[in-house]
């Protein structure tokens, strides 16, 4: 193995995070509404009256944004709502009997209530949107929140997301964003009412605040910045390889792209390639930089050592451009989601495709998944005994529990033996 082109790592201010965050969580839990407003405007410069988005906004959004935009959105919410749909259908209730008398099974049950978090920033993402909010939807979830941080140019959240919030189906949106929204969800204020699990990413304040609360409420995981590994061979298309790469360095300073190849004149044209790019594409300042910082080109001996090092990667998104892709997708274990092929780039995933794009970085793909239709159901077990069925559990019951020392769980059993 030989790395052509090495990370050379960003530099980040060391911030305490832990105690900004801390911070933030109790003055949000002793003074509600009033902490997030004040936080509200220290943070992203907008004074608001309100957190909860009212009825009327959401219609003037529409107005606010293209036709083709909503189009587009609309052709995104029934592709991941497809999915979600084809994967509930995966999901099936058990009852089940071993034993004569002893029924045992489980009950697939919605959570009752979700908070979705859409990031703000650079960017508007309503994408993130549909693809919290819609899964949530179809696993039958009683009450989906969502929120995000206002725009400074509209005073509130940013009208494509509120055009995604509409067609995601979300029974309530709040304007915040920041640690200051993971505590409103996980104690409550005046005006938000707490939820059952909080999903989506964020940046490092809003990923430590879902670390802190975790455990007094749900989370789907701690989210890093983006990732992408792409393993190719010689027959992948250069300008393919090159511009997937830097789709993944526009998103954050701190985001991961990785050429693994076979190839020694691909990984050098490669390298070629993505200047050539970086002139004209509009990002570059950003993407370049990322690139010069987290950026990798690895030339590997064969495909097995590229399945060993992506593996241990445990990647975000794996994209593989190769002669042999149906060959190899089987084979590969860590990954987020896998894009399969040199005409499906990780971007379809990130908006239109189906799956979702919300998935694990930081190498928790190696005992992780994204959200999913399952994030929202839980799968809770249930047991039916007849006094058959006691008759068969209650000897080997009593037993055990004697070995525990448990002797009221041994009472317990005894008295169910005839």
């Amino acid at each position: 193995m030989i790395t052509l082109k090495a990370a050379r790592g960003s530099s980040q201010k060391n911030e305490n995070v832990q105690e900004i965050v801390g911070g933030i969580l109790k003055k949000v839990k002793n003074e509600g509404d009033q902490a997030i407003l004040e936080l509200t405007e220290r943070f992203d410069g907008v004074k608001l009256n309100e957190l909860r988005v009212p009825r009327e906004a959401f219609k003037k959004a529409y107005d606010l944004v293209s036709k083709e935009t909503v189009t587009s959105l609309e052709f995104a919410a029934e592709q991941i709502r497809f999915f979600a749909e084809q994967q509930l259908q995966c999901l099936k209730p058990l009852e089940c009997e071993h034993l004569p008398g002893v029924k045992l099974g489980h009950r697939l049950i919605p959570i009752q209530s979700c908070g979705a978090y859409v990031p703000a920033g650079r960017y508007p993402l309503p994408s993130t949107t549909l693809m919290t909010a819609i899964p949530a939807k179809v696993a039958g979830v009683d009450r989906v929140a969502a929120c995000s941080p206002p725009s400074r140019e509209y005073g509130t959240i940013h009208p494509a997301v509120l055009v995604g919030m509409d067609l995601a189906g979300v029974d309530e949106a709040y304007c915040m964003g920041g640690a200051q929204a993971i505590a409103a969800y996980t104690y409550g204020t005046k005006s938000v009412t707490p939820v059952d699990i909080i999903v989506g990413p964020g940046n490092k304040f809003v990923t430590e605040a879902k670390r802190q609360v975790s455990g007094t409420v749900g989370i789907d995981m701690l989210a890093g910045p983006s990732e992408a590994v792409i393993i190719a061979d010689d027959t992948a298309p250069v300008r393919f390889v090159a511009v997937d790469l830097l789709a993944r360095c526009e998103h954050d300073p701190n985001s991961i792209a990785v050429l693994i190849t076979t190839s020694r004149r691909l990984a050098e044209e490669v390298e070629k390639q993505v200047h050539e790019e970086l002139k004209t594409l509009g990002t570059a300042e950003l993407a370049g930089q990322t690139w010069e910082d987290n950026g990798q080109i690895i030339l590997v001996d064969d495909i097995e050592e590229a399945i060993a090092l992506s593996d241990k990667f445990a990647i975000e998104h794996l994209q593989i451009m190769t002669a042999h892709d149906d060959e190899l997708a089987p084979r590969l274990r860590n990954y987020g989601s896998l894009f399969i092929g040199q005409e499906d780039p990780v971007a379809f995933g990130d908006y239109v495709s189906g799956p979702n794009h919300t998935l694990p970085t930081l190498t928790t793909a190696r005992f992780s998944n994204g959200i999913w239709v399952g994030t929202f159901i839980k799968a809770s077990t249930y047991e039916h005994v007849t006094p058959e069925g006691a008759a068969l559990l209650a000897q080997h019951c009593s037993r055990l529990a004697g070995v525990e020392g448990l002797l009221a769980h041994q009472r317990a059993a005894d008295l169910r033996k005839k």
